[in-house]
This record gives structure tokens, sequence and C-alpha cells, in this order.
């Protein structure tokens, strides 16, 4: 009965960490989507030649990419990008430094779990792997 939480999880661990990396890129794409294209609510589209329409391309099919197990590593990289400068252009000023305060804290998050994602790439059921045989990213 010693640690069973701990063995569940560890037989498990390869199914969690996909269900995370899927969680994690279909939320991602959600922002890009309602920058590109209106959806989920979004009162109006970006310019696509913008910093946000740049934002948004790279919320929408990095997270795709996230999602599918294409070139993770790769789409991960650019999203912990746009993430940091997202945090440091928008958020983050000397008088609201703290992230519950200047609402950065998303960003911060989809910093640290992308972070995640490119050291451990895409895991299982990646398509990545289906098609390439490997994961080259």
């Amino acid at each position: 009965m010693e640690n069973v939480l701990g063995n569940i999880l560890k037989k498990y661990s390869e199914q969690i960490y996909v269900l995370f990396r899927v969680l994690v890129g279909l939320l991602f794409l959600q922002h890009g989507a309602q920058k590109l294209f209106g959806w989920f609510g979004a009162q109006g589209t970006v310019q696509l030649y913008s910093l946000m329409g740049l934002a948004g391309v790279i919320e929408f099919f990095g997270g795709l990419a996230i999602v599918l197990g294409l070139f993770t590593r790769l789409a991960a990289l650019g999203s912990a990008v746009t993430m940091l400068v997202a945090y440091f252009k928008v958020h983050f000023s000397l008088a609201a430094w703290l992230p519950i305060v200047n609402k950065g804290e998303l960003a911060l998050l989809y910093f640290a779990a992308f972070l995640v994602l490119l050291v451990w790439g895409a895991g299982k059921l990646s398509l990545e792997k289906v098609w390439l045989k490997k994961e080259l990213f």
C-alpha cells in the first residue's frame, strides 16, 4: 500500500504527459484563434502584419503543432519566446512587477509549460514520429 499514487502516476506518466501536451496546445491555439479569426468570443481580429498578428500566428500554429506533436520542441521554443515578449511588453512594469498584480501570470504559466515541452519533446502519439519515424526537433 506504500506509495500507491506514485506507482499509478509512474505507470501512466507517458499518457499523462500526452494529455498535458494536448491541453497546453489546445488552450494556446484558442488565443491565436481569437486574434486571427475572431473566434471564442473575441470582439474582432487583429491586423495580420502587426506584433499582435505575429503573436496570433505563433499562438494558433504553434498550439496546433504542439497538439499534433509535430516539431513540438520548435513550436515550444517559439511559443516560449512569444510569452516572454508578451510578459515584458504588455504586463511588466517597475510599478507592477508582480505577475498577480500586472495580470501576467498566464503568460508566465504558458512560458513554464513551454519550457517543459521544450525539454521533453512530443512524447507518445506524435505525428512527427509517425511520419518521420523520429523526433527531429
